[in-house]
């Protein structure tokens, strides 16, 4: 196949519409690419000339941009592009995911027609095999969020796919997805149509030119020096595939980039006797952990095995990616897997075991954004296998964020700077990866968590609390609890319980939410970002308050529930400060914020301003008290009073605790229940732990976990940002006006853009889903991602959602949209129309009737209202 790609390259490179290919407008040939001179500056450098850089090349182009440079160190498309099985495949598991490839398939369809080369597009279809019932749920999951944004799919029985597919054994199927408008192409192809484009558009593209680093200036790119010159330049983009993670440490501010390569094998066939047709289906036998697909009548299939082999870990990499040792020892599995399937193969001649590198990253997720450290530097690297489905949409996202400042669509769950640079170490990464390789195909239940790469990140509690049956889940490197065991219970066939249905540790959450209404509960939260923001004058304030949507001028010691917008109103975090003097301020955010809190704050205080910024996430231990006896055990351990007179709601208080001082005590929660969050320093910790349990003896205390903390807060309608708010979601949107300061005349970024939405309306509303005639015990459970609909027609997805112990029903919490019945097009959303409309969520395919309920903001902070009042009758708005 390689060399057949190879000639297609060669061919390209000299065919019509590449004439442009080595300098702007020149007509220079490929072979005299080489003696070309750079340009002394540009706009733009994009290192790495694969799908991906071709592809941000080309979008930006597009955006108008023209002042670009794009630099490959081997020749166009001969890295891991040339390689890639190139299959199309939309069937996603993430919403963004799904919506990049949907994309990618559209633009590779019209980009023949538009250069005028042939990239081999061939709509084929693909097929999702379950051998499992869960495997079926898990399909059906995807199916029902592909229909819902327009990609036709459908739950197929084994005999449609033996009709779809004759060659393929389907007894042992419990049915499959067919996805009609996947496809084919040839991606080398692809990236050279892309590249051909951008150069008609103005790009100068230079192959066999090396970038030695990035040079940058007061935390600024300012230049990239190659093998061949310095190019200065403002922005600058790492496309550079599986030597990123190289590059970016070798600048002269080093960027921390997670991703590592794997050895990836598949094979190819002769044409078979009959040679199979060139729209024959895409198979993915997941369950066998292979795909399938025709290449030239015959068969290419590959898979993501269990045991994967890491290479490069010390950094030594080919300028080309060339063909790997084969290793049929390894790849026997995958072989026995597809024989299996495909029993008529067994006579069949195997041309070529390819074996090729392929990046993956800590989380399964590619990585793209601008750089925390250095303004100007862009990522889109690490693929994780799919790069030819993700190749066009991420490249266009990309460019949105260099042209306008923000995406069209919310990318964090991409963004690099979900990373911090505690997950750069090679070895991590190393052992990382040789999980998330197989995970690709393993079946992912709802919170499931990785394995690998653990206890990187701990409280000073850990060890107590593992010793008291803490279960951990990963945040952002950081344990955190999950549930606890109690001892009667049996450990190992609860670690092992995995389910799209009630899970085992239902019971158990429920005695802790229980413990959290009627008595007082532990939680440890340690997790949390924490920044101190301090000033000499009066400048943190005028500062934060430009920069935050809520007022923060407020008394010495009041907490302020506010969030940091974009210049759309968006959230690009949402906090609570305390006011700990007039200079000083404690700001507290979710745990995988700490570096795009940072970076954002940096970004946007003056470089002459006194301000202090600290990150003090790691000097403070954090305990949540929770409930009604939370107040009993802080006033023995403090001897303060610590009644609403003394101590009201949402205030903070610097106390003593048990032996301990210094300790920040809030009248908060992050839940709604009554308690306190108290901020320990971290060598008071264990202390302060143990003096809180044991006087809590008297008042019923027990530890709790996030599962508990996740009920309480969403059948209280609290919303999350990174599940439920993001970038592209208003206070206005969520019911939170009364946290943003339109009416003090008082500056902040987002301000016009909440003022224009307040004056046109709002074109989504979060509401909260109650479900009615949905059985815990039997039916699968909500999770997040779910559609809803509103009187049959598609209204929106579930943001996140929980069981509610107290209502005894599962609560969702999602945005309700207006779409036109003509046109399709958003329209507002009244709360009137929220409110009249009859609501059924999708789980799976199967719809359950849910009641909506606007909640109004002020009940989310009183602690007036009694929990035994919230009846379902409330609940519904009648």
């Amino acid at each position: 196949m390689f060399y057949r790609l190879l000639s297609v390259v060669q061919r390209q490179r000299t065919s019509r519409g590449w004439q442009n290919w080595s300098s702007a407008r020149s007509g220079a040939s490929a072979a005299e690419a080489h003696s070309v001179a750079l340009p002394a500056q540009a706009q733009v450098v994009i290192c790495g000339g694969g799908i991906m850089g071709t592809s941000v090349a080309y979008h930006l182009s597009k955006m108008g941009w023209k002042d670009i440079v794009l630099l490959e160190q081997g020749r166009l498309a001969a890295g891991s592009t040339r390689f890639c099985a190139g299959i199309i495949s939309t069937a996603r598991h993430l919403s963004i995911e799904q919506k990049m490839a949907d994309y990618s398939n559209k633009l590779y369809q019209q980009l023949e027609q538009e250069t005028g080369i042939q990239t081999g597009y061939i709509r084929t279809g693909s097929i999702f095999l379950a051998q499992t019932q869960d495997r079926l749920i898990s399909l059906k999951r995807i199916n029902s969020r592909l229909n819902v944004i327009g990609i036709p799919s459908e739950i197929i029985s084994p005999k449609k796919v033996a009709e779809l597919h004759p060659l393929l054994n389907v007894h042992d199927l419990a049915g499959a997805m067919h996805v009609p408008e996947d496809a084919v192409v040839s991606s080398a192809d692809v990236a050279l149509a892309l590249a051909s484009a951008a150069s008609q558009n103005g790009v100068q593209i230079y192959d066999r030119t090396s970038v030695v680093h990035v040079m940058t200036k007061k935390g600024e790119v300012t230049g990239v020096e190659t093998d061949k010159g310095q190019i200065e330049c403002q922005y600058f983009v790492n496309c550079a595939g599986q030597w990123a993670y190289e590059l970016g440490l070798s600048n002269e501010e080093p960027i921390s980039i997670p991703l590592h390569a794997c050895e990836h094998f598949y094979l190819l066939t002769r044409p078979l006797e009959t040679p199979l047709q060139s729209n024959t289906p895409n198979i993915v036998d997941a369950d066998g952990r292979i795909y399938i697909r025709n290449w030239q009548g015959g068969i290419l299939s590959g898979g993501f095995e269990k045991t994967p082999k890491p290479i490069f870990t010390e950094g030594k990499n080919q300028l080309e990616i060339h063909n790997l040792q084969e290793d049929w020892d390894h790849f026997e599995p995958l072989l026995s897997s597809l024989l299996r399937r495909m029993p008529d193969l067994e006579t069949l001649e195997i041309v070529k075991l390819v074996n090729c590198p392929e990046t993956f990253t800590p989380d399964m997720r590619c990585i793209m954004g601008e750089s925390p450290l250095v303004k100007g530097y862009y990522v889109l690297a690490g693929m994780n296998s799919a790069g030819l489905s993700f190749g066009g949409g991420a490249g266009r996202y990309l460019a949105e964020w260099m042209v306008h400042g923000y995406p069209s669509e919310n990318v964090w769950e991409l963004d690099l700077k979900r990373f911090g640079a505690l997950q750069s170490s090679r070895t991590f990464l190393r052992h990382r990866v040789m999980e998330v390789m197989p995970l690709l195909y393993d079946l992912k239940v709802p919170r499931w968590d990785f394995q690998t790469g653990r206890q990187l990140r701990t409280s000073p509690l850990y060890d107590r609390l593992d010793a008291q049956g803490a279960r951990w889940m990963e945040k952002h490197g950081f344990e955190r609890p999950k549930y606890f065991v109690p001892p009667d219970k049996d450990l190992l066939a609860l670690e092992q319980s995995k389910t799209f249905y009630k899970p085992d540790w239902f019971d158990i959450v429920e005695s802790e939410v229980k413990c959290c209404k009627e008595a007082v509960c532990v939680i440890d939260m340690s997790s949390f970002t924490k920044f101190e923001i301090t000033s000499t004058g009066d400048q943190a304030l005028e500062i934060l308050q430009y920069l935050f949507s809520n007022d923060l001028d407020v008394p010495v010691g009041h907490i302020v529930h506010t969030g940091m917008l974009n210049e759309g109103g968006g959230y690009e975090n949402d906090c609570s400060i305390a006011r700990l003097n007039k200079r000083s301020f404690f700001m507290i955010s979710p745990t995988d914020q700490q570096v795009h809190c940072w970076a954002w704050l940096k970004k946007h205080m003056p470089l002459d301003s006194d301000l202090l910024l600290e990150d003090v996430t790691w000097k403070y231990t954090a305990l949540n008290l929770i409930g009604p006896r939370a107040v009993d055990v802080l006033s023995e351990l403090s001897y303060a009073p610590i009644t609403p007179d003394h101590f009201p709601s949402l205030f903070c208080k610097e106390m003593s605790v048990g032996y301990a001082n210094g300790i920040r005590v809030m009248s908060m929660t992050h839940t709604g229940e009554p308690g306190f969050m108290l901020y320990i320093p971290i060598e008071y910790a264990l202390h302060v732990y143990n003096e809180v349990m044991s006087v809590g003896q008297k008042y019923g205390i027990r530890n709790a976990g996030y599962y508990a903390l996740r009920s309480l807060r969403i059948e209280k309608f609290f919303a999350f940002w990174g599940q439920d708010l993001n970038t592209l979601t208003t206070p206005l949107e969520c019911g939170r006006e009364s946290r943003v300061k339109l009416e003090k005349g008082v500056d902040f970024i987002g301000r016009d853009a909440l003022l224009q939405q307040k004056q046109n309306g709002v074109y989504k509303r979060l509401a909260m889903f109650v479900l009615d005639d949905h059985d815990t015990d039997l039916d699968l459970w909500p999770w997040w991602g779910e559609p809803i609909y509103r009187n049959g027609l598609y209204a929106g997805k579930t943001t996140s959602s929980a069981y509610s112990y107290t209502l005894e029903r599962h609560v969702c919490l999602g945005f309700v949209h207006n779409f036109s019945e003509d046109t399709g097009e958003e329209q507002v959303v009244t709360a009137d129309f929220v409110n009249r409309g009859e609501y059924e969520i999708d789980i799976a395919g199967q719809r359950f009737q849910a009641k909506a309920r606007l909640y109004p903001v002020a009940s989310l902070y009183t602690h007036k209202r009694r929990k035994e009042d919230v009846e379902l009758s409330d609940l519904h708005g009648k």
